[in-house]
């Protein structure tokens, strides 16, 4: 496996992106409209992607939230690269670039129903936190933050 940095022009990070998105589609039912207006990747500087056997298998980045924190967004493993360790990795590297950065929190929301992601988050060690921001009232969102 190798990790790549990047920015959110990079073709295989949009490209992945764009399979995450109709993942979403499907999970986020009839809110996916509501969610999808706030992933917009133009915001993004800080891409990871990583790739196996030279191919991309998954990607997440992270973008300005406050002075102290950065959010992970579009964290995504194809169907066929999950269970191999591939996510840690990646939120690994993000963690470890929010921290060269300087910062001091990575925060970020997943949709209830990601059931996966939201055992992933638990199990490094992303403490559950209030809905912030634009999921504030979002019934089906859950917040985490990580304290770098």
């Amino acid at each position: 496996m190798k990790i790549v940095r990047t920015n959110s022009e990079h073709n295989d990070f949009i490209n992945l992106v764009k399979e995450l998105d109709a993942y979403l589609k499907i999970t986020d039912q009839d809110e996916h409209d509501f969610y999808n207006q706030f992933n917009n990747i133009d915001v993004i500087k800080y891409v990871v992607i990583a790739y196996y056997k030279e191919q991309p298998v998954g990607c997440g980045a992270i973008k300005y939230f406050n002075e102290n924190s950065l959010e992970v967004k579009r964290m995504f493993v194809t169907p066929e690269a999950r269970g191999k360790g591939f996510a840690k990795e990646i939120l690994q590297e993000l963690e470890d670039w929010a921290k060269e950065l300087g910062y001091k929190n990575c925060i970020l929301e997943t949709g209830k129903r990601q059931v996966e992601a939201v055992k992933f988050y638990h199990k490094c060690k992303y403490k559950v936190i209030p809905n912030y921001g634009q999921y504030a009232n979002m019934k089906n969102s859950i917040c985490f933050k990580k304290v770098l």
